[in-house]
């Protein structure tokens, strides 16, 4: 039986195999490739070629030198494949086994943190300041030979912590010695670089200095700032206008060029902005103002003051340049490899600067702005006998107000002051266009400082565009500050956001040395100024350093404004026609507000007689413009102010003015101010009145009605002022008309139908890129 199962078993086995021979050949294949691959994998392969790579050795030693580990060596490891990498570099290796490219390594500069990189002890350190030029005629080396004999003469007389300038022929010198990596020296020794140059439409020398500025910034073996241990820099270029009239057609040109390279290469430490002088004109008288600021921020590092604080505290101008956006590029990428400070946690709102145009605020902070407003009190007799409590500060500095307000860019000055640059100061200050009151009434806007005695105000008005961040009330209960003090708080705040500005991309010299000098004051910051139980007082003492004032009100405080002594120009701002479009687009905390509005339009007809006084018009789409123009020409009627500004609303795109009922929806375009304008200006004419067409600024979306009375004898409008006329009619104590210091004509390109744009300015957008103005 046995056997015969066992003669059986082959022909199972066979038919067993017939049946599943074809499954089991694959499963073995498959298996025998599984295992192949492993083996492989685990297995070192063959090099294809035994020569070493270039530059590094054949095989790793059999024993590590000690001084391989130590800083600045280079450790070799073999990868899988046999080849041997560089894995860690501190710094360049002292010992080199071949000859190789200079390699600097660090940590990247973070952008805003390069400027505090180096310390300088204002008791041991010393500042050497290197002079490059390039000529061809030698009217640069000319010009660099005066400058170090004038640097080392003022370095003499009052800062010995500069050491003499050393000068530099860029044809000459070695650019890795400078400009990969700052000089050697003394370790109390730090580099301040000043660079003069020409422009020329031929090869020369600077082409192939800004080709290794260039390829430096790129070069992925050197860091991003490998200058950062500077301590600033400043460029100075000549030019030709006869050849190149324009900065954009080329006048300068090589000059911007290195202006920008080294910014990056320095990790933004422009130290002043970039010189610009013609050299059948003006380069003398220019190369000698920028040669003062150089020397003023000399003697700022040599203080220990170093190059200030940067922008961030002012606010950012709107308008960008090529740098602006490769920097926040950088910073972006690399953010990981800078050394990051530890940050407090971010709040779920935010409050921006809405001033800055197109810029859209996303959040902002909470409040319900349809409650219910406040109540004044202070027509009701109290029957109250306990003592008054003790004044408390307006914007104490540890209140969220002055938190909102500082981040908004505001400096605030003792109690319940500010101060701030605005974007047109800004703008003018690059040569991008100045605000319309330059356009209608000459004032320089890199020269005018823009400031108020009181951040607080009696209106909440929905087209705030300080998102309700400041304080309100219907009277004074707060402490008062003396004049004196918040005059010298703002002017040194002002001064100290301008000079933030040093360092910016596009600045011009010599309008930044000219807005060292305030001439102009807008008090129309925010809040009210006439609030101020002193603004009498403190505007005496704007008069007196001969800085004309623009005080703007809400109408709001009648008694206030009758006290009001002359101002240069009184503005009076008129945003509805009526009590109920009063009410909401201006919320006033008054109960009485409609009373008070109209009291302040019969005093500012009196004030017409000793001050120029002006209606600022501000027209929202749905709130104040659709059959509005009688109520308004009733107002002017009443009042009969000098002029009629007629502005678009900016939009805020905060929640109280979405709650109150403003979008982006209420903003009108500038032909709907045209014609509300020309509508207006019509009414006014039909009834008799005397005005006229006088003015317009298309960029700021605003329109200027001037009076008959400041058209000179052939008929052309002056709505420009005369400033010193207006301080000798001060001075001499003898009563006055605004007629007394009427300026010059108005500029055709500011006359209405032109446009209003300086043509001396260039026009860009937000990303610096010119437009063109038609």
């Amino acid at each position: 039986m046995l056997s015969t199962s066992l003669c059986s078993l082959p022909s199972e086995l066979l038919s067993l195999w017939h049946n599943y021979r074809l499954p089991i050949l694959l499963s073995t294949v498959a298996l025998l490739t599984i295992l192949r691959i492993v083996v492989h994998l685990r297995q070192n392969r063959e090099r294809l070629s035994q020569s070493p790579v270039p530059g590094s050795p054949a095989q790793l030693p059999e024993s590590k030198d000690p001084l391989l580990l130590a800083p600045g060596a280079v450790e070799k490891v073999a990868i899988n494949d046999g080849h041997l990498e560089d894995i860690a570099i501190a710094e360049p290796p002292l010992l080199r086994s071949k000859p190789g490219p200079k390699r600097v390594i660090g940590s990247r500069v973070p952008r805003q943190a390069s400027r505090r990189t180096i310390e300088f002890d204002s008791e041991e350190d010393r500042i050497q300041p290197v002079i490059f030029f390039s000529s061809l005629s030698g009217t640069t080396e000319e010009a660099a030979k005066t400058l170090v004999k004038d640097l080392d003469a003022w370095r003499g007389a009052s800062t010995p912590r500069v050491l003499q300038p050393q000068l530099h022929d860029l044809s000459y010198v070695d650019y890795d010695d400078f400009f990969v990596s700052p000089p050697t020296s003394a370790p109390s020794t730090k580099h301040f670089y000043i660079v003069l140059l020409p422009t020329y439409n031929i090869d020369t020398s600077l082409d192939p200095f800004l080709e290794h500025l260039k390829e430096t910034h790129h070069d992925f073996r050197i860091d991003t700032a490998p200058l950062s241990g500077l301590l600033g820099y400043s460029v100075f270029g000549f030019g030709d206008k006869e050849g190149w009239p324009t900065e954009e057609e080329g006048f300068c040109s090589q000059a911007k060029e290195v202006d920008k390279w080294l910014a990056r290469l320095t990790g933004r430490k422009r130290a002043f902005p970039l010189g610009m002088g013609d050299v059948k004109s003006d380069a003398r008288q220019r190369l000698l103002e920028w040669r003062l600021g150089v020397q003023e921020v000399l003697r700022d590092i040599a203080s220990g003051k170093g190059l200030g604080e940067g922008i961030p505290g002012s606010g950012a101008a709107v308008e960008s340049d090529e740098e602006d956006v490769k920097d926040a590029e950088d910073d972006g990428a690399e953010e990981s490899e800078a050394p990051r400070k530890a940050r407090k946690p971010k709040k779920s709102a935010r409050v921006d600067d809405l001033e800055d145009l197109g810029r859209m605020v996303k959040s902002s902070t909470s409040g319900d702005p349809s409650g219910p407003l406040a109540i004044d009190f202070t027509t009701y007799k109290s029957t109250s006998t306990a003592a008054p409590a003790p004044l408390k500060e307006m914007v104490p500095a540890s209140s969220p107000t002055y938190a909102a307000l500082t981040k908004q860019g505001y400096t605030i000055v003792g109690s319940h002051s500010g101060v701030k640059i605005c974007r047109w100061t800004k703008s003018a200050l690059r040569g991008r266009g100045s605000c319309y009151k330059y356009s209608f009434y000459g004032i320089a806007s890199h020269q005018c400082m823009e400031t108020t005695p009181s951040l607080s105000c009696s209106n909440k008005c929905v087209f705030c565009w300080r998102h309700g961040t400041n304080p309100v009330g219907t009277t004074w209960r707060w402490k008062v500050d003396p004049p004196e003090a918040i005059f010298a708080g703002v002017k040194e705040g002002h001064y100290r956001k301008i000079k933030m500005m040093r360092g910016v991309p596009g600045v011009r010299a010599e309008r930044f040395q000219e807005a060292m000098t305030i001439r102009h004051c807008a008090l129309s910051l925010v809040g009210e100024p006439i609030f101020y139980p002193h603004i009498n007082e403190f505007t005496a003492m704007l008069h007196a350093e001969r800085i004309s004032t623009f005080l703007v009100c809400n109408a709001q405080h009648p008694d206030q404004l009758a006290a009001l002594q002359p101002v240069t120009q009184l503005y009076v701002s008129i945003d509805a026609s009526n009590k109920d479009a009063l009410r909401k687009i201006d919320r006033p905390l008054h109960r009485d507000f409609w009373e008070r509005f109209l009291r302040c339009m019969d005093i500012l007809r009196e004030k017409r007689k000793e001050m120029r006084t002006v209606f600022r018009l501000t027209l929202v789409r749905g709130f104040n413009i659709d059959e509005e123009v009688t109520g308004y020409a009733d107002l002017v009627e009443r009042a009969l102010p000098c002029f009629v500004e007629v502005k678009g609303v900016t939009f805020c795109g905060t929640s109280t003015s979405a709650a109150a009922g403003l979008t982006m929806q209420n903003v009108p375009w500038w032909h709907e101010v045209r014609t509300f304008v020309l509508a207006l200006n019509d009414e006014l004419n039909r009834r008799g009145l005397r005005y006229g067409l006088a003015a317009e600024h298309e960029h700021s979306c605003c329109a200027l009605i001037g009076s008959e009375a400041f058209r000179d004898a052939e008929g052309r409008w002056c709505t420009r002022i005369d400033y010193e006329g207006f301080f000798r009619c001060l001075e001499s104590g003898k009563p006055f008309g605004p007629e007394d210091y009427r300026g010059p004509p108005t500029p055709e390109w500011a006359l209405w139908g032109k446009g209003g744009f300086d043509p001396r300015d260039v026009r860009v957008d937000r990303k610096g890129r010119v437009k063109e103005v038609n």
